[in-house]
């Protein structure tokens, strides 16, 4: 091999090597409202889910709760994107069936209920281009109060006779969301 070619060769690979390494290290910074996923069961173990919700985690961070998801205004359920609830199988909400099939959830908090909303339009972000002509299902449901706060907005799914409760929690406030076969 001659000389030019050799140096050639190995500035090449130098650039190459310098080039993948300062692009490895450009990753997003972490996000504040991390996003996070509750099912139905959750355990991995199990491939039959009923239900799925993918939502972001908003911490209050000394702010009020009612600052961040204000009584009567429709709230995305979370922060960045609408929160997407993913239904394996036909489940009633209130008295109306909802097909299998991937929503939108929105909720709009009260001083003792929240109406929380199931809609049809995707990829959403936040609340701002809600529609209530797309509504699928409406159902309000009593807010209790709990005696632990949560910093952080979390949901989790339980059992309940004849189908399943998506729990809300932020705060000192709890919403359980029936879901029935």
């Amino acid at each position: 091999m001659k000389k030019s070619t050799f140096i050639t060769t190995i500035a090449f690979v130098f650039m190459m090597l310098v080039s993948f390494n300062v692009h490895a290290q450009k990753f997003p910074e972490l996000d504040k409202s991390p996003m996070d996923v509750a099912s139905f069961p959750n355990d991995y173990k199990i491939s039959a889910k009923a239900a799925k919700i993918t939502y972001s985690r908003p911490q209050l961070k000394g702010r009020s709760l009612s600052e961040l998801a204000p009584n009567g205004k429709v709230w995305r359920t979370g922060a960045n994107e609408a929160a997407e609830l993913t239904l394996y199988a036909d489940m009633n909400f209130g008295t109306t069936k909802v097909k299998a099939g991937t929503y939108t959830l929105y909720t709009i908090p009260g001083v003792k209920e929240w109406t929380v909303i199931i809609n049809k339009d995707l990829n959403v972000w936040g609340s701002y281009f809600y529609k209530s002509e797309n509504d699928v299902a409406r159902l309000t449901v009593p807010m209790t109060e709990a005696t632990e706060s949560l910093e952080t907005f979390s949901m989790v799914f339980t059992e309940a006779k004849n189908g399943i409760v998506l729990n809300m929690g932020w705060g000192k406030i709890r919403i359980a969301v029936p879901f029935t076969k």
